[in-house]
């Protein structure tokens, strides 16, 4: 039963790489249009009262928060699938160790950026494309899950230890 995850997981790693791909793309997009709208403050001018640090001017207050933490997780997801292939290719315990370290982080990430789409959902008045940002984020939380579980299986059977030469 060792290799019997082993296609669930390809699968899974295949579909969460390419959506942390698109996740990462849209909240690089979002990062842009902060940046090349956000606040201009001349030297003799104030901050606005309700000035937030992470400003966006698109979405609500909770999407700055959601934007970074989305890009977050998009980069620490892609590094995840990249290893996720080398233990694929290798499926043994050592392959394993890494890619389930990698694969917690990723997930982790996620849902932290899920919590922050479900304050932006509550709170409104958002971008399409930050909808589609949040239903990419709120599905990556569950087959991320599910992909470290399936990789997890990859780590049975027996463990090889290495023993130093005794001297004869």
């Amino acid at each position: 039963m060792a290799g019997g995850m082993r296609p669930v997981a390809l699968l899974l790693l295949i579909l969460n790489l390419c959506m942390y791909i698109i996740l990462a793309i849209i909240a690089g997009w979002a990062v842009n249009i902060s940046i090349d709208r956000g606040f201009i403050i001349g030297p003799g001018l104030r901050l606005p009262a309700h000035f937030h640090p992470i400003f966006t001017p698109i979405g609500n207050w909770a999407t700055g928060f959601f934007v970074v933490f989305s890009l977050l997780a998009g980069v620490v997801g892609i590094a995840s699938g990249i290893v996720g292939f080398s233990h694929i290719r290798h499926w043994n315990y050592h392959s394993m160790q890494p890619a389930v370290s990698t694969g917690l982080i990723a997930w982790a990430l996620t849902v932290l950026a899920m919590g922050l789409a479900c304050q932006e959902i509550s709170l409104d008045r958002r971008n399409a494309k930050l909808g589609k940002m949040e239903a990419f984020t709120i599905v990556l939380t569950a087959t991320q899950l599910f992909y470290v579980l399936a990789i997890h299986d990859g780590g049975r059977g027996p463990v090889p230890v290495e023993r130093p030469h005794a001297l004869r």
